[in-house]
């Protein structure tokens, strides 16, 4: 296909498109003619998981090239490419951490250590679950990351089925948009659903005259 029916295949302006190939992003196509290519079924898929990523996931385009260059490593196993998926869509946390987030990663190590996940120190997350305990402290609450153990068994459930959803035979960006979709759609979902939940459960518990 011409650009320009990859463009109206995609939804993607020209002009975007043109600058993912200045990039290096998006493959150049065949050379058909001195100013003309074709493009053909993988330029569109690699063009819907770039928008994926950065509209979707909200990446910036240097974190979208770490994960393109995962899925073109082939040396690279599925857990170390969904690895780096979840590197680059953070959270990214800036600056160094602060003494109770050194003394609360300690404390998350030993919680993740007890529960049995495997999970790496440089996992993003895994500092922005420290800074929630130390924001705990600062707040004046005396707890230990046991705190987070009835959400670390939801997680636990939900991310079984979501990585259960990846195809041992599926296509490499088949894997990292599921990996996007999981991570980004649904933690969505489940930020608005426990919010409506618990609109729910304050009417039934404080709203006069509703009960059940």
């Amino acid at each position: 296909m011409r650009i320009s029916e990859l463009s109206r295949a995609s939804g993607v302006p020209i002009p975007t498109i043109k600058f993912y190939l200045r990039e290096g992003l998006l493959p150049a196509g065949t050379p058909t003619a001195r100013t003309q290519a074709d493009y053909a079924d993988g330029h569109l898929r690699r063009l819907r998981l770039i928008q994926t990523l950065t509209e979707i996931g909200g990446l910036r385009l240097r974190d979208v090239r770490v994960v393109l260059q995962a899925i073109d490593d082939q040396a690279l196993g599925t857990h170390e490419l969904l690895g780096r998926v979840h590197h680059a869509l953070g959270p990214h946390l800036d600056g160094e951490p602060s003494p109770d987030e050194v003394r609360a990663m300690a404390e998350v190590d030993r919680f993740l250590g007890e529960a049995g996940w495997r999970v790496s120190r440089q996992a993003p997350a895994r500092r922005a679950l420290a800074r929630a305990l130390a924001t705990l402290w600062r707040m004046g609450r005396d707890a230990d990351a046991a705190v987070f153990e009835p959400y670390a068994r939801v997680a636990d459930e939900l991310a079984a089925r979501e990585v259960a959803t990846v195809s041992p035979t599926a296509s490499r960006p088949e894997a990292v948009e599921g990996a996007v979709v999981g991570t980004v759609v649904f933690e969505a979902a489940l930020v608005a659903l426990r919010r409506l939940a618990q609109e729910h459960h304050s009417a039934r518990r404080f709203e006069p005259g509703r009960r059940g």
